[in-house]
């Protein structure tokens, strides 16, 4: 599998923490130095914009890390809500995703022009270097999405079991799109979840899944692996009762299924 690279997103300034509390769902306030969290940047309908690893290395210094999608299209709109804010907005080069040492889980580590986020037993990188690519398995099994560019702007939080990630907060103030998020966070209603399946056939990042012509899904990640592959999709709950789905032509066996 090709390194997965992304580009951080970089908020610097006295009232960085507030303005990223403002736009991001998770409660940015309550990150602590040498920690991170799981975020997301939501839009005025409460569709997802960004799937958001956010690191605080310092008190004012905070490291976006989008999971998938354009980092200087997010950062130029997040200029335009700056207004009098003591924030500055930067945009790195492009950074490769790999395999890191094992650090406590929400504890980061910056060394050598490196990043890591601790998982536990182990952890992810971001720099300039390329390196092992083992995670993104794992982060498919943990249903820890990265989007593809066809699910930006396509789908609500529980689809991405954001509630699960802490990646949304009901109790900090508004943030945009939270009306939405709160509503389905307290009234329920949302007919889509994230699972992981394994296939025997390739599927495509960013494929629509179709029953009878119909759209029931897309496919997020896949990692190919022997003797089969897995995958992190969103499925309609009314086909996702079956353990095993017969999509168009392809066979799928549901391994695991994400609360919202």
């Amino acid at each position: 599998m090709p390194s997965r690279t992304t580009r951080t997103i970089t908020l610097t300034g006295p009232d960085a923490a507030a303005f990223a509390n403002a736009q991001f769902g998770s409660a940015v306030l309550s990150l602590g130095v040498g920690r991170w969290q799981w975020s997301g940047w939501l839009d005025p309908k409460g569709r997802v914009r960004a799937l958001l690893q956010i690191a605080r290395p310092d008190n004012e210094r905070f490291v976006v890390v989008p999971r998938g999608g354009d980092a200087e299209m997010l950062a130029s709109d997040l200029r335009r809500f700056v207004f009098r804010s003591k924030v500055k907005i930067a945009v790195s080069d492009v950074l490769h995703v790999s395999d890191g040492d094992a650090i406590g889980d929400g504890d980061i580590r910056e060394e050598d022009d490196a990043l890591y986020f601790g998982e536990g037993d182990t952890s992810t990188r971001i720099n300039t270097m390329q390196g092992g690519d083992t995670w993104y398995a794992r982060h498919i099994r943990k249903g820890y999405a990265w989007l593809p560019d066809e699910a930006t702007d396509a789908l609500l939080p529980p689809a991405l079991s954001m509630e699960r990630l802490v990646a949304v907060a009901f109790d900090k103030g508004c943030f945009p799109g939270q009306e939405i998020a709160a509503r389905l966070h307290f009234l329920g209603g949302h007919k889509k979840h994230l699972h992981v399946v394994r296939s025997d056939d390739t599927l495509r990042e960013g494929e629509t899944l179709r029953v009878n012509g119909r759209d029931i899904g897309i496919v997020l990640m896949h990692a190919a692996s022997q003797p089969s592959s897995i995958s992190l999709v969103v499925l309609d709950d009314g086909i996702a009762s079956a353990e095993t789905l017969e999509i168009d032509d392809k066979h799928l066996h549901i391994l695991s299924t994400f609360e919202a």
